[in-house]
């Protein structure tokens, strides 16, 4: 723990099971912004779990309320490389029931294993649609900028829960 500047309580460095809040911008290479919490309640994760992608998890490692930090994440430390076994050629006839399908919807289908997986449509190609189950994000290289709003220890409620309680 770190001595805070303000008064004499220690402030919390991140490590498993601290309750983190942070706020964020997330750009792609071109500098697109992708996704931000502002002008929202930040985000509130428990360390160590899973609850964000690794990279960004390791890059926070040891920060500490009033932090900022620039992160850079590569793929591998993200949501992955982009998996070509995950884009498939599906009939048509496996969209029963939606009237029109166009590149870039998304739904929820089932493998044969009875595993959900979201699937983005690539193409449609008279009778054959291309459907994608990669992360939106995956082969994408990440800009984080961060903002740790706060750190706390987790309750043993949250460590056995695995996340966040309100």
């Amino acid at each position: 723990m770190i001595p805070d500047q303000t008064n004499s309580e220690p402030r919390m460095n991140i490590c498993d099971h601290a309750v983190v809040a942070m706020h964020y911008t997330l750009k792609n290479v071109e500098g697109a912004v992708l996704d931000s919490s502002e002008g929202q309640d930040p985000l509130t994760y428990l360390h160590g779990t899973g609850g964000i992608i690794t990279g960004l998890e390791a890059a926070l490692l040891d920060k500490v309320a009033g932090d900022q930090l620039t992160a850079v994440i590569e793929p591998k430390d993200g949501y992955g490389a982009i998996d070509p076994s995950l884009v498939q050629v599906v009939p048509r006839s496996a969209f029963a029931g939606v009237e029109s399908i166009e590149a870039g919807m998304r739904f929820t289908a089932s493998d044969e294993q009875g595993q959900q997986q979201s699937v983005a449509i690539a193409a449609v190609n008279g009778d054959e649609i291309t459907v994608d189950g990669n992360h939106p994000l995956a082969g994408e290289t990440l800009h984080f900028e961060v903002e740790v709003v706060s750190v706390r220890a987790a309750t043993e409620e949250e460590i056995s829960h695995g996340h966040v309680h309100s």
